[in-house]
């Protein structure tokens, strides 16, 4: 059990570290601060902008002069209210820009990446916390991607996006999601089964199975899933990503569909020849040799290692 906390708290740092280092990585990009939009567009009041600018002086002489610069000037910071204020503005300029906004192939490949990622972490944070697994249950040959989460976000986020203009209810959202979700589930199970003949979960033993996939307790998750990710997650993360604004962003989301894409086709080049070793069908091609001897059996069971492939079905 204290082993499980102190994990627990490793990974939370680690999450913060790397949410820290995507923000500074973001602004480099050239992603402005929320208050410096908020001044931008005069969205404050005359207090707001007055504090604003002292705390915003105090930084830039800080950063010229050093420590010493500021000769023991304490850091101005915003008040509660005025904090509040900040906050309004920049809701404010959201729901206008979300008012506005298409969605395209950038914001597509940022939450199919951040959403694979973001799946796969909490997937296995949950294993660890309920049955204190610590497996690898990724679902790329390359990077820490599960793409059925990849998959689920970008479609949550085009039906959320719908469904927050045409300003549906709770509840459409909630079946909407459960609907989504165990499409998903079902589709990736019988198509990894039928496939490659792998497998890697079901749900057989469950009481309230539907299928071999899917099951009704998961369907409720994938509601509520879904309902603070149309509500919460999804217009802040639209509104954070925004539209590519510098060349820096073109080509940094272009590279990164790029790898996305070939790390998709390789994964599916490798199952599809461990489905073919199984059956004794030798390497017909080089790049059929290459994956045999670069991605065996034994590396992709390493690999994947919720996956249970072939024979041991």
């Amino acid at each position: 059990m204290i082993l499980n906390i102190i994990s627990l708290l490793v990974i939370a740092l680690a999450i913060r570290a790397v949410v820290r280092l995507a923000r500074m990585f973001v602004m480099w990009l050239g992603r402005g601060k929320t208050l410096e939009r908020a001044l931008d567009e005069d969205r404050l009041s005359a207090e707001a902008r007055q504090a604003a600018d002292d705390a915003e002086s105090w930084q830039a002489k800080r950063h010229l002069e050093g420590a010493a610069g500021v000769g023991g000037i304490p850091h101005p910071h915003l008040s509660g209210p005025l904090r509040s204020e900040v906050l309004r503005a920049d809701v404010s300029r959201r729901e206008e820009y979300l008012d506005r906004i298409h969605l395209g192939w950038y914001q597509v490949v940022l939450i199919f990446f951040l959403g694979s990622i973001a799946g796969l972490v909490l997937e296995e944070t949950w294993m660890l916390v309920t049955a204190g697994l610590t497996q690898s249950r990724v679902g790329l040959v390359w990077g820490p991607f599960s793409p059925l989460y990849g998959f689920g976000a970008v479609l949550l986020t085009i039906v959320s996006f719908q469904l927050r203009k045409r300003h549906a209810t709770w509840w459409q959202t909630f079946l909407l999601a459960v609907l989504i979700g165990g499409s998903l589930e079902q589709v990736t199970g019988w198509s990894m089964e039928t496939l490659f003949h792998a497998q890697s979960w079901t749900y057989a033993y469950l009481p309230d199975a539907i299928t071999q996939w899917v099951a009704w307790r998961f369907l409720f998750f994938w509601g509520v899933i879904g309902l603070v990710w149309s509500r919460f997650v999804m217009p802040e993360l639209l509104y954070r990503i925004g539209m590519p604004t510098t060349r820096r962003q073109v080509i940094f989301v272009s590279l990164l569909a790029a790898y996305l894409s070939a790390d998709i086709f390789m994964t599916l080049v490798c199952f599809n020849r461990q489905k073919a070793r199984n059956q004794g069908i030798p390497a017909k091609t080089s790049l059929e040799s290459w994956v045999d001897e670069h991605y065996s059996d034994e590396w992709i069971a390493s690999r994947f290692q919720n996956l249970v492939v072939g024979t041991q079905l």
